[in-house]
């Protein structure tokens, strides 16, 4: 039985490590030709040759998302070298918290253009392909940050809640043109997003926090895989998921 993954063409973006790479040697293992894309091009070399050894089909492009010149090089070379795009993750993000009497205003910049913006970019790349295509299927992500609110994380929230309306609006309008959408708002999940926390107190604070309740990437992963293996004519709109012990 098919998994209808094998074969598909998947770009991931914030692929150099945490959820994107532990997600990209997921949907190799299961098929998928994978495209990774990070600013961090030696790590993404890499992973891409860490695939290729184990029989993957893959490519690594050097991409930040806040540029869309390119993150459409990314679409592109993808579509040249592959002939389709078949799934954007759009995976790449930043979460430096802090509260706002702090007036981190850079880092709200950067969460801004990263968080949200980033997803806009590989939208307005992918999208013209998908639409010709008469296929496709967009993966935002989001977090359980863009459905509650905590302090010290407000910018962060602000745009995690921004991802999910964006999403909505997506997955109304390529209703015409046979796309997929779905926005994954995951818990605390082991990565390097807490190396981003610029204030030593609230790094300090959350790292403890979330070591004793993280779950593995590869939790977000099996999330991912689940949307796509879906049959063509379901469309997994939201997945919200949490560590068991992790009441917020």
């Amino acid at each position: 039985m098919s998994n209808n993954i094998e074969g598909k063409v998947i770009v991931i973006t914030g692929a150099s490590s945490g959820l994107g790479a532990a997600t990209a040697r997921l949907l190799s293992k299961q098929g998928a030709t994978v495209v990774l894309a990070a600013r961090r091009g030696q790590r993404i070399e890499s992973l891409a040759e860490e695939l290729g050894k184990q029989g993957g089909k893959t490519l690594a492009v050097e991409t930040d998302v806040t540029k869309p010149e390119q993150v459409q090089l990314l679409v592109d070379k993808t579509v040249e070298e592959f002939g389709r795009i078949d799934v954007l993750l759009n995976n790449a993000g930043l979460m430096p918290l802090a509260p706002l009497e702090r007036l981190k205003q850079d880092e709200w910049d950067q969460m801004i253009d990263v968080n949200f913006k980033g997803v806009l970019n590989g939208i307005a790349a992918a999208l013209p392909r998908m639409k010709e295509q008469k296929s496709g299927h967009f993966i935002n992500v989001s977090s359980v940050y863009g459905h509650k609110v905590g302090p010290g994380a407000a910018v962060y929230c602000a745009t995690k809640f921004a991802v999910r309306a964006l999403s909505e609006g997506l997955r109304q309008e390529v209703k015409p043109y046979n796309i997929r959408t779905t926005v994954i708002s995951p818990g605390a999940v082991a990565t390097e997003l807490l190396e981003h926390i610029s204030e030593d107190d609230i790094q300090k604070a959350t790292q403890e926090h979330v070591d004793k309740i993280a779950i593995p990437a590869d939790s977000f992963a099996r999330m991912v895989s689940f949307a796509i293996s879906q049959p063509e004519d379901v469309d997994v709109n939201e997945i919200l998921f949490r560590p068991t012990r992790q009441p917020l």
